[in-house]
């Protein structure tokens, strides 16, 4: 079947008379109705092509996409119309993220309502519809931008089909031991009341107090100084944070660090602080009459002696030890709460499972980060904030605060609030990375990285990671699937239990798990594994969003749709930017070996961040944001993705109006090329007209050579995903080989002869491959440009009726003479000197246009013997009316330029003699007169 034949390709006026963008949404319309993306999927099943699969990373639906969004679905759309090309059988389903905080936030914001006054089905309704109102703006804008896919069929990570599948990972990974629920510190953010992972975390400059406590002596055995009563004694801790210090529960030290009793002999009291921290930390609580007393403990021999808590005097605080401990700054007793720390947490659990300590961990604040009544009646209600204050106040009341200040630093903030998050103790649902973390290492070295710089950047943060928090305290998401019996409190995942939830979502959506009760969503009939008892309530918590899209490669790759054919697991690329390393990258690569073993990809691509033209971050508030709407609407999208194919994406990439203009001149140039291109291929008919090739011209093949040497170049560079290489090419071609070279000295031979001359046809037939080859090979990223110049082109019966649907170029090694390079890269270099010359010239006045000039050049050596042997058609070849040669015995090389003094053709505006020979047309030289009888003029 012959795909493609039957598109009905819209009219155009004279071609390539730009407006990017009036005539681009026409060629979107055109691929539209003519189901070019679906006459793709044919062409290449009916080949029985190799599948090429690039899994998109979806973006959050819940805004404008910027020029970031616009890199990333380029970078993608570049390599999907490429891979089309070269062979494969490429389906891009394109997706979206849908559930989580973002969206509940924006809505609740929009709306004024408060999330307590709302069920959870009408949040969620409220949540879907935002949505798709989003992904529809989305959507329109993508493609806009020329992005080709399966836009009727994008993936949504709320479609039930997903959903299901995202259950289906979530009971596989409880199965393997791999999900549990435990009490742990994690990020929270008070004002969105929930966990955050650690990829939902961005840090920002913030000043807080910095205090410094003393801590009471309580049983310190044997190692105070001789004499000094264990009245004067403290330990003295440094914080940031003073609202964690009704949390505190220990002290940290360094086991292989010096510590010290220092006298502060003003206040007579003795404080137990690292030897090498000591003065500096003296100096800022203003203590200068001071002297180090006793011995040079190590940290070792402080484990587990006792200080008092400075306001809670009845709780004994003990030294542990811990490698976390610095000389960075503070004292190197390091203040440990452990409900508000995630290291003071790890410090805890470890010394309670080995029997040291034995306490629960005091966490006195609640999810909307107000102190509770475990804090204190001076706390209790306070948020935080409110609450360190008062706390510094209470601890210098109580003769415990040795020394304060304010100081800047990074503190981590909401990704989607930007308000400070804290630390918290919670039970949460979590994914046991430990586990399997050596299986996730092992996959991350088996990945092809592009850049290679990813593999080192993946491979760190996955082997550093703590343990997933997975749950969130939201109901705009995906359920976890675990029901408690009533009588015992246990928690219940079994087979069973996870085959029924899935089934309900793939038949209702996760709604199901709102709409219906606990004992309707289990299994008939089915019994608590514990008490034997039918009593159950549900989980409350969904799953955190990125284990929806880290869940994706199940529900899109590897069990696809009906509508999404040509899938393979595991797919060959992802493509994103390097934040992503942290995020769907990592969230993909974790889920997917914890149930498959391996990645679910094969190769991982990275791109950096658009910045200014002077490389700061893209901000409103500094006004720098360009926006791809505004390129798009001014130059069109063309023009944006070239400018995107031209940047090293590896690193950040740089726009600013100025960049994108330069861009906009350079898209010019290469559209002027197919234009003159085009323009000369008027009346030539490639299957009646070409001219074989070993019978066209030299200077033809020369083109030719050069077209297989950039059709070979520019391949590679597609490849290797280096499109800045690819531009380079291309541009160099258009403008030097093309436009200053071999169209310049064509124009003559196109212009002036008769039209089926032997030589003009020549021409043609080389024009006629370039522009074919060029198109081509600048499809993926000129997808408009390319299409525009496909239907103003004259095909064969063997052409597809949209560039789109065309085969990449074959190689035509044939073309490579060494001899006819070597050969015409010694002529071009004299071109080049000649033409120098009469530059010179033309700066000074001297000659107006090229064919004024009468030109004698003076050579010796192999110079001589080029230009004698091509003195011919030397003349036509540097574009001037004549040119001698004459042998030098000095210089290697001269060039003598004078004005011509002889008559001008009228025709070909060459000075020659032969002017005026022929009485029948006295105006023109002989080679005019004799294509005007020829022609019959």
């Amino acid at each position: 079947m012959d795909y493609g034949k039957t598109l009905q390709l819209p009219q155009t006026e004279f071609p390539m008379r730009g407006n990017l963008p009036k005539r681009e949404p026409e060629f979107v319309k055109f691929w539209q109705e003519n189901n070019l993306y679906e006459k793709r999927i044919e062409k290449r099943s009916s080949e029985n092509a190799p599948l090429f699969v690039l899994h998109d990373g979806p973006p959050y639906a819940n805004g404008k996409i910027h020029i970031g969004h616009a890199l990333n679905k380029t970078l993608k759309d570049i390599i999907v119309r490429y891979k089309f090309m070269e062979g494969n059988n490429v389906n891009f389903v394109p997706g979206w993220d849908t559930h989580g905080l973002p969206i509940e936030y924006a809505v609740l914001k929009e709306s004024g309502e408060d999330r307590a006054n709302m069920t959870p089905i009408e949040l969620r309704r409220k949540c879907l519809e935002y949505a798709k109102k989003w992904i529809a703006i989305q959507k329109e804008d993508f493609i806009r931008m020329g992005v080709i896919g399966d836009w009727n069929n994008p993936y949504v990570t709320y479609d039930k089909h997903l959903e299901a599948r995202q259950i289906e990972v979530f009971g596989e990974m409880a199965k393997r031991g791999y999900i549990y629920k435990g009490k742990k510190t994690v990020y929270w953010c008070a004002n969105c009341e929930t966990a955050l992972a650690e990829a939902e975390i961005e840090y920002k400059e913030s000043k807080s107090p910095s205090i410094y406590v003393k801590f009471p002596v309580r049983d310190v055995k044997n190692l105070l100084p001789e004499g000094v009563s264990k009245e004067k004694a403290f330990a003295v801790i440094w914080t940031t944070t003073p609202w964690t210090i009704p949390a505190n529960q220990h002290i940290c030290v360094n086991p292989k660090f010096d510590y010290v009793w220092v006298h502060n002999k003003d206040a007579d009291e003795y404080y137990l602080m690292s030897k090498e921290l000591a003065p500096k930390a003296l100096e800022e609580c203003k203590v200068e009459n001071y002297e180090f007393a006793g011995r040079v403990m190590k940290g070792e021999e402080l484990e587990m002696i006792e200080f008092s808590h400075p306001l809670v005097t009845d709780r004994v605080v003990h030294v542990l030890e811990g490698d976390h401990v610095t000389l960075d700054a503070g004292t190197g007793c390091v203040h440990t709460a452990p409900g508000h720390g995630s290291d003071d947490f790890n410090i805890h659990l470890k010394y309670v499972h080995a029997g040291k300590i034995d306490a629960e961990v005091i966490c006195p604040v609640d999810a909307k980060g107000r102190m509770t009544k475990e804090a204190g009646e001076e706390l209790e209600g306070l948020l935080v904030w409110d609450a360190q204050g008062k706390e510094i106040s209470l601890l210098a009341h109580a003769g415990r605060l040795l020394g304060k200040k304010s100081m800047r630093h990074q503190y981590p903030h909401c990704w989607r609030c930007k308000n400070p998050v804290i630390y918290r103790a919670t039970e949460q649902w979590f994914a046991s990375i430990n586990d399997y973390r050596d299986a996730a290492l092992k996959v991350v070295n088996d990945t092809k990285f592009i850049p290679s710089w990813g593999h080192d950047r993946l491979y760190n943060m996955v082997r550093d990671r703590q343990d997933w928090c997975i749950s969130r305290q939201r109901s705009w998401g995906v359920p976890i699937p675990v029901f408690y019996c009533e009588d015992t409190g246990k928690p219940i995942i079994t087979d069973e239990t996870i085959a029924s939830v899935k089934a309900w979502i793939e038949k209702e959506g996760s709604d199901a798990w709102w709409t219906h009760s606990a004992k309707e969503l289990l299994p008939e009939g089915f019994k608590s594994p514990y008490s034997g008892k039918s009593n159950f309530r549900k989980e409350t918590d969904i799953m955190d969003v990125w284990f929806d899209s880290g869940s994706t490669w199940n529900g899109v790759v590897k069990q696809p749709r009906e509508e999404w054919k040509g899938m393979s697991f595991p797919c060959d690329l992802y493509l994103e930017g390097s934040d992503q390393h942290r995020g769907w990258f990592q969230s993909s690569l974790l889920t997917s070996v914890a149930v498959n073993g391996k990645a679910p990809y094969k190769a991982l691509l990275t791109h950096g961040f658009t910045v200014d033209g002077e490389g700061r971050k893209m901000s409103k508030s500094v006004g720098n944001v360009v926006a791809p709407q505004t390129i798009i609407n001014r130059y069109g999208a063309d023009v944006m993705r070239l400018w995107i194919a031209s940047s090293d994406y590896q690193g950040d990439v740089r726009l600013s109006d100025k960049i994108i203009k330069q861009m906009s001149d350079v898209y010019r140039k290469i559209r002027n090329t197919y234009r003159y291109l085009l323009s000369n291929l008027y009346d030539f008919d490639v299957e009646k007209d070409a001219i074989p090739y070993n019978e066209m011209e030299e200077i033809d093949k020369w083109a030719l050579l050069r077209l297989e040497q950039v059709r070979d170049q520019v391949t590679k560079a597609y490849k290797n995903y280096e499109f800045h290489v690819m531009y380079h090419v291309i541009h160099n071609f258009c403008t030097v080989d093309m436009s200053a070279i071999y169209l310049d000295i064509l124009k003559d031979k196109l212009y002036e002869e008769v039209p089926n001359s032997k030589e003009r046809r020549s021409a043609q037939t080389a024009i006629h491959e370039i522009l074919v080859t060029l198109t081509k090979l600048m499809a993926p990223v000129l997808a408009f440009t390319t299409e525009e110049v496909w239907q103003a082109m004259k095909h064969t019966s063997k052409d597809e009726k949209s560039v789109h649907l065309e085969n990449w170029p074959e190689a035509k090694p044939e073309y490579l003479d060494e001899k006819l390079e070597e050969k015409w890269n010694k002529r071009l270099a004299l071109r080049g000197e000649i033409t120098k010359a009469l530059e010179e010239k033309r700066k000074l006045k001297e000659i107006g246009h090229s064919l004024d000039a009468d030109v004698t050049v003076y050579a010796k050596g192999e110079a001589y013997d080029t230009l004698v042997e091509m003195e011919k058609e030397l003349a036509d070849f540097c574009i001037v009316s004549t040119i001698k040669v004459e042998k030098s015995d000095d210089e290697e090389l001269k060039v003598d330029v004078k004005i011509s003094t002889r008559e001008k053709c009228e025709r070909c505006w060459k000075h020659l003699p032969s002017v005026g020979n022929d009485e029948k047309h006295p105006t023109v030289c002989a080679r005019c007169s004799r294509v005007l009888k020829e022609m019959g003029l």
